[in-house]
């Protein structure tokens, strides 16, 4: 199966495109196409959004709130239908691809040829789209072990030359797709004891393939896995390949394309962050206000209740992984929190659920509270309800939550979540696996800040220390993550692949710093990171290029602590002045005064509201905060 189970179905999506076609504005029709692109659609309707979208596009300018990137597709089968499902798809998680393909089977040559149109092109993501017969040599069935291992590890080798010469020439995120393996067995299930056997041969190249992949920073786009769960049958087409090349058929494209658009989104911090979940009849069967704590349905001893308690295995693994997660429910807020103490069958412990909103508030008044609780953007949300109502009410109140469509058996509710693609991930890093630790620990702060009457009191009694100095290599897929996904305090919103990001820490010239607060409470992990770079036209000038933060520190004296570190830092390179720009986004107007606040002054406006602000650091007396720096 291959349709967009978890997407909401429109009332009748061929007529809302249709309508969004006479829309006289084209920023409205490009509007209505990302709205639309959330729908369960099929081939045919992601062609027509497709289609609406890029006529907008080629008229309006791109909405703030989306990101515009360029990919490239190096195939070795025709791919040109499979394109506006990827931008389709893209369009839903607020990216604006601009997709160009190499030539037919040109794949080797376009990385390699200085000429190729990657030069002109320089693309922010390429991504390898590769059949059977380019992936694999052919290899005799009679070929023993050892001489179908050496040829698959010469084939990966081959590959891993072609990834890293693009990232050594354009800095781009490199994507590996699996192989779709459509071959029949030739033996039954003794094909995996046949080295040579060519479904075995592409199930152990795509391990490999993996493996490799990881090793080498290259993100993979497991469509074989996808196949495997929705069936082969549904993406593989013989006819569609004997007629046109077409290694995937059409009825696969719109899920193709999410699974390429959400790796991409993944990369450009586009993922959500935290899996909002109902009570009642979502976590366990039944109403806990009628049936009691005693009464619901949940864990041994009947199918609904093993469900139910599946289902709570599956949402602390995603806590486990990072996942931050919280309760919107219509309840009694201490029976609510009793369940997870009294009810013998409960797996998800209270430790793992970063906060509760339990009452009887309509629960779009109680996403938002959650958001301001935990300082996470409503667009980091994934609600989960099983009542049809609930979800049309946020989708209609709160349209940047996602809010899945659910099976009718909540057997398959972790299924539909993890094939949605919510939580894709570009990397897992040490600080991923306590976030929810971290989350729960700034409620406690964020608790007791607000019935201080003391602030400066308050800030002595956390006991902070800020952590500060250059990204070490262990370091550098969580500054990458943190500097594409953080949105509100994030003086210009640039973003970076992880590649640039090497290339800029490796740069002498360049001071960039990463933070770390730790407090009484906890480890907030790394809480900023700051990147200047010498002024092209001012020889000891530094300018700050990016200065972002995690909301979750604000009101401590963090800002002051890292300026600091920055003017220390700048007078150790050279620099005698410091100039930090502001560019304005529709979701970081927090610091538009931020430099102002910290005493640089200012140095000019451009158009569209972009100011600059300079510090003279002879001028700059260290500021005065409740946090000690260990460099």
């Amino acid at each position: 199966m291959t349709e967009l189970g978890w997407l909401p179905v429109h009332p009748d999506l061929s007529a809302a495109i249709t309508q969004a076609r006479g829309l006289a504005s084209a920023g409205d029709r490009l509007n209505a196409a990302i709205a639309l692109a959330g729908f369960r659609r099929d081939s045919l309707a992601t062609l027509r959004i497709d289609k609406l979208a890029q006529e907008a596009r080629s008229e309006a300018k791109p909405p703030e709130n989306c990101l515009e990137r360029r990919v490239a597709i190096l195939a070795s089968s025709t791919v040109e239908p499979l394109v506006p499902a990827i931008r389709v798809a893209a369009l839903h998680r607020r990216l604006l691809l601009d997709i160009e393909l190499a030539p037919y089977g040109q794949f080797r040559q376009a990385v390699l040829d200085p000429h190729s149109f990657l030069e002109a092109m320089r693309p922010d993501f390429v991504l390898f789209a590769l059949d059977e017969a380019a992936a694999l040599a052919p290899l005799p069935i009679a070929a023993r072990r050892d001489e179908a291992e050496t040829a698959l590890d010469r084939e990966i080798e081959a590959l891993a030359a072609l990834w890293r010469r693009a990232r050594e020439r354009f800095g781009a995120v490199v994507l590996q797709q699996t192989v779709l393996n459509t071959r029949l067995p030739l033996f039954g299930s003794y094909d995996a004891n046949v080295a040579g056997a060519p479904a075995a041969l592409i199930d152990r190249f795509n391990r490999k393939l993996a493996d490799a992949a990881a090793d080498a920073g290259v993100l993979l786009v497991d469509i074989d896995r996808q196949a495997a769960w929705s069936g082969r049958a549904a993406w593989s087409d013989p006819v569609r390949w004997h007629q046109a090349k077409q290694a995937i058929g059409p009825a696969a494209a719109p899920l193709y394309g999410d699974l390429v658009a959400r790796v991409i989104a993944a990369s450009c911090g586009l993922s959500r962050k935290c899996l909002v979940l109902d009570l009642d009849n979502t976590l366990w069967g039944g109403v806990l206000g009628d049936d009691g704590i005693d009464g619901i349905v949940l864990g041994q001893g009947s199918a609904a209740g093993e469900a139910y308690l599946a289902f709570q295995r599956f949402a602390a693994s995603l806590a486990d992984r990072g996942i931050v997660l919280a309760i919107c429910s219509k309840n009694n807020p201490d029976l609510a929190e009793e369940v997870f103490v009294r009810h013998p069958e409960m797996h998800l412990k209270r430790e793992r659920v970063a906060a509760v909103m339990a009452n009887w508030d309509d629960k779009a008044t109680n996403l938002r509270r959650l958001a301001k609780t935990l300082e996470l953007g409503l667009d980091s949300f994934v609600f989960v309800d099983d009542n049809p109502a609930e979800r049309a009410i946020i989708r209609q109140e709160l349209p940047m939550v996602a809010v899945p469509e659910l099976p009718d058996d909540v057997a398959h509710y972790d299924l539909a979540i993890a094939q949605a693609g919510y939580f894709e991930a570009a990397a897992f890093t040490a600080e991923d696996r306590i976030r929810v630790r971290q989350y729960t620990e700034n409620a406690q702060r964020n608790a007791e800040l607000a019935s201080t009457t003391d602030m400066e009191g308050f800030l002595r009694s956390l006991e902070m220390t800020m952590e500060a100095g250059p990204p070490r290599p262990e370091d550098l897929a969580r500054v990458t993550q943190l500097v594409n996904k953080t949105n509100q305090f994030n003086l210009t919103t640039r973003r970076y692949t992880e590649a640039e990001m090497e290339r800029l820490i490796q740069d002498k010239s360049c001071v960039i710093l990463r933070f770390r607060l730790i407090d009484r409470f906890g480890d907030n992990g790394l809480i900023a990171v700051i990147i200047a770079r010498p002024h092209p036209g001012e020889r000891k000038t530094l300018q700050i290029e990016t200065w972002l933060m995690s909301c979750r520190v604000l009101a401590r004296g963090a800002e002051a602590a890292c300026l600091n570190v920055l003017a220390d830092a700048a007078r150790r390179a050279g620099a005698t002045a410091l100039l930090g720009e502001y560019r304005p986004s529709s979701r970081n107007a927090m610091v538009r005064e931020h430099y102002r606040r910290l005493g640089f002054q200012p140095d000019g406006e451009q158009p569209g509201g972009v100011t600059t602000w300079r510090l003279e650091l002879a001028d700059f007396a260290e500021a005065k905060t409740f946090i000690r720096i260990r460099e």
